[in-house]
C-alpha cells in the first residue's frame, strides 16, 4: 500500500440517516490503516448508532451535540479545534437537512459549524429516500456545495430502508475509503488528463469450451489506473477476462475477451486519451476458425492446431498516435530483459516501457508486488520495486509533466 494512504487525520461527521449503521465498519477499517479518527454526531445520529461503539473502535471520545456549546466542554471549541486538526472531513451519511445547512452556511449544530470552519477537503456522501434525493431543493443544495469545491459522491442504487428502490444508498465502505484516498493524495498533477489503460489477459477460443490464454490477473494495469485516478485523472480501462475485481470505483470499465475485441475498443477510445497505458497481456495468436462444437478426443494420438496472428495493438497505437499523446508499454520477459524491452519500445513507437522478468520471485503475473526497469526513449533507465500500487505511483511520479 502507498505510504501516504496511512496515518491520516480524519474528521468523521455522522448525521441522522439510517445508513449510519455502516459507520462503525468505516471507523474500524480506517484504524487498521493507522488513521486517527475524530467523530462528531448530530443528535439524530445518536439515536441510530451507538456513540459508545464508535468511541470503542476509534479509541477516542465521540463529540456529541451536547458538547457544542456546553458549560463543561464548550471551552474546547470542538467545531474549531477539530476542523483545524483534520486532514480530511467526511460527512457520511449526509442527510438532506445537513446538505441544506451546509449549502446555506448554517451553523446550528456541531457538524454544520465544523463544516464552516474547516479548510480541509470535504467529502460528502448523501444517503436518503430516493424522492428526497431527487427533489429539486436537495439537488440544488448539493450542486451549490459541489461548486464550492466539496466532493459530493452520489449514493448508490438499490433497495432502501424505507422500502423504496432507487438512488439513495450510502456507498459501501470500500468506495468511501477510495474517495478518502483520492482526497489524501499528495499530488493532483493528472487533473484534467484522460488516461486509457488496458489490463488483464485475452482469451482466444478454439471451441465453445476451450481457449488459449495466459495467467495475467490485471493487477498491474489496474494499479496504474487507480493511481492515475488518485492524481486527478479521468480513467478508462479496457479489461480482459479476469476474476471479479474488488473495487472499480472511479474507473470507467469496458470488459472484453479476445484480442480483436480489445483492439476495437482501444482504437475507438484512442482519440479521447492523452496517455495510453498498454499493460494488458494480449494473445499474439488466435485460431482462424472457432468450431461450433466441442473438439472431441477421437482416436488420434496427436492434435494439430493452426493459428494466425492477432493484430499488434501497441504497434497500431504507435502508428496512429497524435502529437502530444504519450504511450506507455509493458514488456514481460523471460530473458534479455533490457535488449528485448528497448526493441519493443522502438518498434511500437512507445515513449516509455516498463520491463519485468516474469520468472523472478515476487514479480510478474499474479503477484501483488513487482520489480520493473523503466526505460525512456532518451535512454534513461530506472529500477522500481514494491507493491504494484507503489510501483504504479512511482511511475506516474516520474513521467507526469511529459504529456
Amino acid at each position: 500500500m502507498i505510504e501516504w494512504k496511512r496515518s491520516r487525520k480524519i474528521l468523521l461527521c455522522v448525521t441522522g440517516g439510517i445508513a449510519a449503521y455502516k459507520i462503525p465498519d468505516l471507523v474500524s477499517r480506517l484504524k487498521k490503516l493507522d488513521c486517527e479518527v475524530e467523530t462528531v454526531m448530530t443528535r439524530a445520529a445518536e439515536t441510530l448508532v451507538s456513540p459508545l461503539a464508535i468511541s470503542t473502535l476509534s479509541g477516542r471520545r465521540v463529540w456529541l451535540e451536547d458538547d457544542f456549546l456546553s458549560s463543561e466542554r464548550g471551552f474546547q471549541i470542538p467545531h474549531i479545534s477539530l476542523a483545524d486538526w483534520a486532514d480530511i472531513v467526511v460527512v457520511a451519511p449526509c442527510t438532506a437537512n445537513t446538505a441544506f445547512g451546509a449549502a446555506y452556511g448554517r451553523a446550528a449544530s456541531i457538524v454544520e459549524a465544523a463544516l464552516l470552519a474547516t479548510r480541509a477537503p470535504v467529502l460528502l456522501f448523501p444517503a436518503m429516500n430516493v424522492h428526497m434525493f431527487d427533489h429539486p431543493a436537495t439537488r440544488q443544495n448539493l450542486t451549490t456545495l459541489a461548486s464550492r469545491g466539496v466532493r459530493v459522491v452520489d449514493p448508490e442504487f438499490g433497495v432502501l430502508a424505507c422500502g423504496y428502490e432507487g438512488k439513495g444508498r450510502l456507498p459501501d465502505t470500500g468506495v468511501i475509503l477510495e474517495e478518502i484516498f483520492r482526497a489524501a493524495s499528495p499530488r493532483r498533477d493528472l487533473a484534467g488528463k484522460r488516461i486509457l489503460v488496458t489490463a488483464g489477459p485475452t482469451r482466444e477460443y478454439l471451441d465453445p469450451v476451450r481457449f488459449i490464454s495466459n495467467p495475467s490477473t490485471g493487477k498491474m494495469g489496474l494499479a496504474m489506473a487507480r493511481t492515475a485516478w488518485y492524481r486527478g485523472a479521468e480513467v478508462r480501462v479496457v479489461l480482459g477476462p479476469v476474476p471479479s475485481v474488488e473495487n472499480t470505483h472511479g474507473l470507467e470499465i469496458r470488459r472484453v475477451v479476445s484480442a480483436l475485441e480489445m483492439r476495437d475498443v482501444v482504437m475507438e477510445n484512442l482519440d479521447w486519451a492523452d496517455c495510453v497505458v498498454k499493460a494488458a497481456a494480449v494473445g499474439d495468436y488466435r485460431a482462424p476458425n472457432i468450431t461450433g462444437h466441442k473438439i472431441k478426443r477421437g482416436n488420434e494420438s496427436n492434435l494439430t492446431l493452426t493459428f494466425e496472428q492477432n493484430p499488434d495493438i501497441a504497434a497500431e497505437i504507435g502508428r496512429a498516435k497524435r502529437q502530444g499523446q504519450f504511450l506507455i508499454g509493458f514488456a514481460a520477459e523471460t530473458g534479455d530483459l533490457i535488449k528485448n524491452a528497448r526493441s519493443k519500445m522502438e518498434s511500437k513507437g512507445l515513449d516509455v516501457i516498463l520491463a519485468n522478468d516474469i520468472t523472478a520471485s515476487g514479480s510478474g503475473f499474479g503477484s501483488d508486488s513487482n520489480t520493473v526497469r523503466m526505460i525512456s526513449r532518451t535512454g534513461n533507465e530506472t529500477a522500481i520495486s514494491g507493491a504494484k500500487e507503489e510501483v504504479a505511483d512511482a511511475v506516474w511520479e516520474k513521467i507526469t509533466g511529459l504529456f
